[in-house]
């Protein structure tokens, strides 16, 4: 269902400064290229700035470096990226879900359920399992004893959570995200593995996002814990014990191994890679494929990637790498003999 509003509502419910026409309406969002007239477009990378030119979009959402670089009705703001995430979310109010347990659902008699929960169908509610007021459960769900989750959290379909964890208020789960899974735990034995058990937990705070087909693993002692604000992506594996800070942003198929604590407000690009047992400071940034092997202390941006090359190219640098160690050495032998012939020109 479209929701149509002018310049003005948004303005007077978000913020900003208008000019131009304040009363002209607009229905959607789009891209500045793909626009028509009716949407809202708006301009948050100065490489797009030619597009106010062509845009058939009604008005715009713009910085202030850009507040004269159109003549189009337009909102000024101070983040336009944060602006447009705010009017997307107005302009697609999010469906409300019926209160109330589907026929279907398997519901434990132990289980305390908000009457103003949703539970779909064909979902495992266990015993002592607590849903607090306007959680909604999607369909195929399946929580285990003793979970606990907080006001107004969603698990969309086929989310799985294990026994004993915590999830906080405002949450999203994505489909097919598994929370509390035992961790990789085995101690070697005679060349055999015996499997330690993980009766730590997970813990969600509030606010938490996380992408379809993330597994976060509970801890095999202590719990692993999940601060609030933190978004994850799709594919991310977060092993056993390990600690995510508040507002971090981590994006998809990465994989941080147990026992690592990730400070707060820190950024790791796609397909990073974070290996046990490191500290990694608040607001650390980790570029895309980088492979972390200690810990990081200082906020900066880390890479470790090489660039890619074809394959042959690729082959004659990895033979390079492997002998760098000989080669430092011969360089070093050259510099002690070239300081050693300066002494004897001297």
């Amino acid at each position: 269902m479209l929701v149509s509003y002018s310049l003005r509502d948004i303005a007077e419910r978000l913020g900003g400064e208008i000019l131009g026409d304040s009363s002209v309406v607009v229905t959607r969002m789009a891209s500045l290229a793909g626009a028509r007239a009716g949407e809202l477009s708006f301009l948050a990378n100065s490489k797009y700035r030619h597009l106010l030119g062509t845009t058939q979009a009604s008005a715009v959402v713009v910085g202030h470096a850009d507040r004269d670089a159109t003549d189009l009705p337009r909102i000024v703001c101070d983040n336009t990226y944060a602006y447009f995430a705010k009017v997307s979310t107005l302009m697609n109010p999010a469906a409300k879900p019926v209160p109330g347990i589907h026929p279907s659902a398997v519901v434990d008699p132990s289980a305390v359920v908000s009457d103003t929960a949703s539970v779909g169908a064909h979902v495992y509610v266990g015993p002592g399992v607590r849903l607090d007021e306007h959680v909604v459960i999607g369909p195929g769900c399946v929580l285990h004893d003793h979970v606990s989750i907080g006001d107004g959290s969603i698990l969309q379909s086929n989310v799985t959570v294990y026994a004993d964890c915590e999830i906080g208020r405002a949450c999203v789960l994505s489909a097919g995200v598994v929370i509390g899974a035992d961790g990789f735990g085995y101690a070697e034995e005679h060349g055999r593995w015996v499997k330690i058990p993980q009766v730590g937990r997970v813990i969600l705070g509030d606010y938490v996002e996380i992408g379809s087909n993330t597994t976060i693993d509970r801890g095999a002692l202590d719990d692993t814990i999940v601060e609030e604000g933190v978004k994850l992506d799709n594919l991310i594996q977060i092993g056993h014990n390990c600690r995510i800070g508040a507002h971090t942003v981590i994006a998809g198929c990465v994989g941080i191994a147990g026992s690592a604590v990730i400070g707060r407000q820190c950024k790791i690009g796609g397909a990073a890679m974070i290996l046990g047992h490191l500290e990694i400071a608040d607001h650390v940034t980790i570029s895309p494929g980088s492979m972390i092997t200690r810990s990081l202390s200082k906020a900066e941006t880390y890479t470790a990637l090489m660039p890619f090359q074809t394959h042959g190219e690729w082959l004659r640098t990895a033979a390079h790498i492997r002998h760098l160690d000989t080669l430092v050495r011969r360089v070093s032998s050259l510099e002690q003999e070239l300081e050693a012939l300066k002494k004897e020109q001297s």
